[in-house]
């Protein structure tokens, strides 16, 4: 067996101790109970067969029916919602793992089909390019469609979101979760507070960086009163261009929110960095910067596997490492990794919708190999 290396020694983070580092990313399946986006038991099968994980963030969901902009994904602000996650949080803790809810508002990444023909909210009513995921209500067939421009939010409007959060948050705490991680990366809305080329605001929440910021912060502030900062988290995506959020004041703004979260203390700090071909380079200077303003848990993800992920905590720019789409076929993947075990391929057909196929067929690797 291999020796023990920097992704397999134990780590205390976020209240939590773990025997490794192998997160299991976000990945969004739509697979929830309609009507109603109540999580189900088929879920808690999912999240249960990869407990093993250090930590288990759950795909992202909507803090509201106005935060929602893709078919079939669960929600966290009705009590149906809160009872079906419970089952999740409990089958995830039978099996000795340890799981965050993630918290979503797309923002204007979404569809007037999800909000009765009222157009999706965000920042500043900037057009710009994006797709969500949305099934026809006829034909039952889902499909990747357009989001229009939306429309801008009112200082009323962003307080009431900023409350969404906070009560998503207690209501997460309720169900059974550890802890929370905002969604503040991939354009959604806390990003397109971020980012100049979305955010075209004149008022306190627009302009110079502190003010892009005040949204960040009004949500982690008011999570961290409602559960404590160590149980609070969040994920970022500095190199993120598509969508309409090629930012060239990104960079310095992500760093300046950096020092905000190391004061604040909360739980880590989630990094994605970009996992398509020709994408942005997450650079070394950028992690360097990163690091000293945040001292505290550091999350990566995108495109790592063991050898990558051995030397990005060894360089000490992250503590952890979460793996997305190698989780989805491989329920036991911090086995496989740490055993080098072949990986097994994904179903890219079964990854949005659907029941059981792609989803819990997956089986673990033959203990035999071991």
């Amino acid at each position: 067996m291999p020796p023990s290396t920097n992704l397999f020694t134990p780590i205390a983070f976020a209240g939590l101790n773990a025997p490794h580092r192998v997160v299991m990313a976000p990945m969004t399946r739509a697979r929830s109970t309609q009507p109603g986006d109540i999580p189900n038991s088929l879920n808690a099968q999912y999240y249960a067969q990869r407990a093993s994980a250090a930590l288990i963030v759950t795909e992202a969901s909507q803090i509201s029916p106005q935060g929602k902009g893709y078919s079939f994904t669960p929600g966290i602000y009705s009590e149906a919602q809160v009872e079906g996650w419970r089952g999740i949080t409990q089958a995830v803790h039978a099996e000795g793992g340890r799981i965050f809810l993630q918290l979503w508002h797309v923002g204007r990444m979404s569809h007037p089909d999800f909000h009765g023909g009222e157009l999706p909210v965000a920042p500043s009513a900037e057009p710009f390019e994006g797709q969500i995921w949305k099934v026809d209500p006829v034909t039952r067939q889902g499909a990747m469609v357009d989001s229009p421009t939306p429309r801008a939010l009112s200082r009323i409007e962003i307080a009431q979101i900023v409350d969404d959060f906070r009560q998503a948050a207690r209501r997460a705490i309720r169900a059974g979760f550890d802890g929370v991680e905002v969604h503040g990366a991939n354009g959604y809305l806390v990003d397109q507070f971020l980012r100049t080329t979305s955010n075209k605001r004149t008022d306190e929440y627009g302009g110079s960086r502190s003010n892009r910021l005040r949204f960040l912060r009004e949500v982690i502030d008011a999570i961290s009163d409602e559960i404590g900062a160590e149980r609070t988290a969040i994920r970022l995506a500095p190199f993120l261009t598509a969508r309409g959020m090629d930012c060239p004041d990104i960079l310095p703004t992500i760093l300046e929110a950096a020092e905000y979260l190391q004061a604040k203390g909360i739980g880590y700090l989630h990094l994605v960095e970009a996992d398509w071909d020709d994408a942005p380079v997450f650079t070394e200077s950028f992690r360097k910067s990163l690091r000293e303003r945040f001292s505290r848990p550091i999350i990566v993800a995108g495109h790592y596997d063991r050898e990558r992920a051995e030397w990005v905590i060894a360089q000490g720019y992250a503590d952890l490492v979460a793996f997305g789409r190698a989780f989805v076929g491989n329920p036991d993947l911090p086995t496989r990794l740490q055993h080098n075990l072949p990986l097994a391929a994904l179903d890219p057909s079964t990854l949005f919708g659907g029941a059981a196929e792609g989803y819990v067929d997956y089986p673990p690797a033959n203990t035999g190999e071991i």
